[in-house]
């Protein structure tokens, strides 16, 4: 008799009395490893975001301090044209911005996937690599690049006679969406990529059996499957969007002019506001309505992601 047919017997054996019952308990041993992570995320994140809504009903007077003056300091925002400016920039910004990369990323994750693109590897580094550079690095490089009267722009003038300038404040905005596109495409390439590489290529050749079309296969199979994928890459991308600082502060200085103000963007406006101008209670109140504002096109947009899913 095994050991387990044993033990099977014996517990027949055993009286009721002395049967062990298993009760649900409370396990609190996955506590343990979770609050490393925890503490360094209520310290760095929960307890900064508690701090700032606090500050923001608050104004530094020049006589009596610090007073509490309520909502005040979101009343003044709401009637802030240059607080509304900014925002309206970027939201242009990310209209035109966002479907640019991320059609861009979805044809090279579609060109990947498609087998039939040499030197894949290489294609799939080469264009991981511009995450990789800091915002600020690649901002220097495009800047001196767009420079007129110096670097590549400038030679491309001096070559062919012309006077271009990406950095007149016509353009700067697209400008600055290059620079951004450059930046995250790869990396939004990658999450296309993984979710196409879950699809069994079995499918493909059945398909391709049946008569279907390279155009029919992507329609059909592949496309449909980027929609959960679509949804997180036009979420990130709408919050970074909406976060943009590094690429116009840099830029800034090279700019001609008062191309970029200081107001630029909702986050320079902030920044400006709470280290030069010595309003850091209003430039609270702004990121806290920034944040309000992200989250709510973000969480419509995953709405409206959660309905196309389920049709």
């Amino acid at each position: 008799m095994s050991q387990q047919a044993a033990v099977a017997a014996d517990a027949l054996h055993t009286p009721a009395d002395q049967v062990r019952v298993n009760r649900h308990r409370a396990d609190w041993r996955g506590w343990k490893f979770m609050w490393p992570f925890a503490l360094v995320f209520v310290f760095v994140f929960v307890i900064p975001i508690l701090y700032a809504i606090y500050i923001s009903f608050f104004q530094k007077q020049m006589v009596g301090g610090t007073q509490f003056v309520g909502i005040n300091n979101y009343i003044r925002l709401f009637h802030d044209q240059q607080f509304w400016s900014s925002v309206g920039r970027v939201a242009l910004f990310t209209c035109v911005q966002v479907p640019i990369m991320l059609f861009l990323s979805a044809a090279m994750a579609l060109a990947l996937d498609s087998m039939k693109l040499h030197g894949a590897k290489f294609f799939r580094i080469s264009t991981f690599l511009p995450y990789a550079v800091p915002a600020v690095v690649s901002t220097l490089v495009w800047g001196f690049m767009y420079g007129a009267k110096y670097g590549l722009v400038g030679s491309l003038n001096d070559w062919l006679g012309t006077n271009l300038d990406v950095l007149s404040p016509s353009v700067l905005l697209a400008s600055i969406g290059n620079i951004v596109t450059w930046e995250f495409t790869g990396y939004n390439m990658l999450i296309f990529y993984s979710s196409l590489s879950t699809i069994p290529h079995s499918l493909y050749e059945a398909a391709s059996i049946d008569g279907a079309s390279e155009w029919q296969i992507i329609k059909s199979i592949k496309l449909p499957e980027l929609k959960g994928s679509l949804a997180i890459t036009v979420i990130f991308s709408i919050i970074g969007s909406f976060q943009l600082f590094n690429e116009p502060s840099i830029l800034q200085n090279m700019v001609p002019g008062n191309a970029i103000t200081t107001y630029y963007t909702p986050n320079m406006y902030a920044y400006n506001l709470s280290f030069a101008g010595n309003q850091s209670n209003y430039a609270a109140a702004l990121a806290i309505t920034m944040a309000v504002i992200t989250m709510a096109i973000a969480y419509a947009v995953q709405l409206n992601s959660m309905k196309e899913q389920m049709k």
